[in-house]
């Protein structure tokens, strides 16, 4: 029986995540090294990340491109994602995100080269937890020091 989460906004549980997680990554790094702790890393927070996508479905009531922007709401809540849509029909959904306080908190909490793989890492399997005929195409995020992240959605054809 888990706690419900619900109230609390995901910014919030990534910079609680980050507090305890970052340390013990960077411990990881100095007995394992960065590349086989990050590879890890990577792992688990993909496996993670697509379990929370089939949840964040139910969550929303759907896992439809008009439900993936309902959650997009939820990952904006308090702030933490300034959210432009540049195009949206029935099979697309084409976003830039502008501004970005998760990238802003793992700066603060002082493990901005771990955000990427904390948050920007999730997109992915999140989106393929959500729903599996959603594809995600990104080129640049904000973490990584671009000015908006291109998130390109978009609904394979039914066969």
């Amino acid at each position: 029986m888990g706690a419900d989460l619900s109230k609390i906004s995901i910014i919030a549980r990534r910079e609680i995540e980050a507090r305890i997680a970052g340390p013990l990554i960077k411990a990881f790094m100095e007995e394992l090294g960065e590349e086989k702790t990050l590879e890890i890393v990577d792992r688990v927070i993909r496996s993670v990340a697509k379990e929370s996508g089939v949840q964040l479905a139910k969550m929303v009531g759907g896992n439809s491109l008009e439900h993936f922007v309902k959650l997009s709401e939820k990952m904006g809540q308090d702030n933490a994602l300034v959210q432009e849509i540049v195009y949206q029909d029935a099979k697309n959904l084409h976003m830039n995100t502008t501004r970005c306080r998760y990238a802003e908190m793992y700066r603060e909490v002082g493990i901005p080269e771990l955000g990427f793989h904390l948050s920007c890492g999730r997109d992915f399997a999140m989106v393929e937890g959500f729903n599996p005929k959603i594809t995600l195409t990104r080129t640049q995020t904000v973490m990584e020091g671009a000015p908006y992240c291109d998130f390109r959605f978009h609904m394979k054809e039914e066969k």
